[in-house]
């Protein structure tokens, strides 16, 4: 089964962990990496690569900033509270492959600064 297919059949709130997002990160496209943290955290420490949307802008901004519901979407905030929240959010709004990795207090790769 492909990381993609374990996705799609897990219910929505799920999370993976931090190896499996990874694993997906380094197969290259074809996701969104979703950073839902204030922009004064972004610009603090975050994943290379990430697209900031705060998750209390989800309502607002998904349909604008997320326009392939189908995608995946691979998110985290900086616990991982943030994250969970924000991926009931967007698979209630119809995105199907949002899933939350937790926070990046304890992502073990490596990070952007500054």
């Amino acid at each position: 089964m492909s990381f993609f297919s374990k996705l799609t059949a897990k219910s929505a709130g799920d999370t993976i962990s931090a190896p499996e997002a990874r694993d997906r990160m380094a197969q290259g496209g074809g996701f969104v990496l979703l950073d839902v943290r204030t922009p004064d955290e972004y610009k603090q420490v975050r994943i290379k690569g990430a697209k900031l949307l705060p998750v209390d802008q989800i309502p607002a901004r998904a349909a604008t900033d997320l326009p392939d519901k189908d995608a995946p979407i691979l998110v985290y905030c900086h616990s991982g509270a943030r994250a969970g929240s924000a991926v009931r959010m967007l698979r209630k709004m119809g995105y199907s492959n949002a899933v939350s990795f937790g926070g990046i207090a304890s992502w073990p790769y490596e990070t952007v600064r500054g």
